[in-house]
């Protein structure tokens, strides 16, 4: 079995030598880079399973990278570091759709157990899936619209294309509304009500022509959440 290769941006060498160390002991096989700008070629031409992110770096800032990377590799797993006092970085990062952060300084125990964690998690991100092939018609994510046989059109909001994408990567698993609100919405589910979900699909269904009485799409598993009930089409696909 091939060891998972995990990517380290970071312009300390110090820190960046003691966390290649620590990934090598643990069995991941660790790539390096010094700066934001060799981080970002790397980070969108290298094959690698997870990168860990430095916020301050110099000749690319850490978020201009996390934003390139989340338009190129919309599924690779980042997890940002950051010194203390950065909190409002941290939220950005998060908002970005880092998986995850760790404050400097870090124990070795703790970033290991965060790139174990997120790296567990990674089989549930979605596949960059870029169409939807629909009942009389298909969904152009990268569009954000739907089109039909008729020759009618109609436009998708940001987060409907994106709750859409989500689903329709995890084709034919019952998805619960707070894993939505945390994989989509990207904000801890804990207390928050989960209706605006329920509003969203109402309004997918109505825009992708799907009866709500017999869905052929989008499945509501009672006590669990949504289904997506067609096999999408992903980017290497087309």
């Amino acid at each position: 079995m091939s060891k998972r290769q995990v990517l380290v941006v970071e312009d300390d060498a110090a820190i960046r030598q003691g966390i290649v160390d620590a990934l090598a002991f643990e069995g991941y096989a660790a790539l390096e880079a010094g700066d934001g700008a060799k981080g970002l070629r790397m980070a969108v031409s290298v094959a690698c399973d997870l990168v860990l992110l430095d916020l301050v770096l110099p000749k690319k800032d850490g978020l201009d990278i996390l934003r390139e990377v989340r338009v190129t590799r919309p599924t690779l797993p980042v997890i940002i570091l950051t010194a203390r006092g950065e909190e409002a970085d941290c939220v950005e990062g998060l908002r970005l759709g880092a998986d995850d952060y760790v404050v400097k300084p870090f124990s070795v125990k703790e970033l290991l157990a965060r790139v174990a964690a997120v790296l567990r998690r990674s089989p549930e991100r979605p596949t960059d899936v870029k169409e939807v092939r629909l009942p009389g018609g298909l969904a152009d994510l990268a569009r954000r619209e739907a089109r039909f046989e008729d020759g009618s059109r109609t436009e998708l909001s940001e987060r409907e294309t994106e709750l859409l994408r989500y689903l329709a990567a995890n084709a034919g698993r019952a998805i619960s509304r707070e894993e939505i609100l945390a994989r989509v919405w990207r904000i801890e589910p804990r207390g928050v009500e989960t209706r605006t979900i329920d509003m969203h699909v109402v309004r997918l269904r109505e825009k992708l022509r799907d009866d709500p009485a017999e869905p052929r799409i989008l499945l509501t598993v009672r006590g669990k959440g949504y289904m997506f009930l067609l096999s999408p089409r992903t980017q290497e696909e087309q």
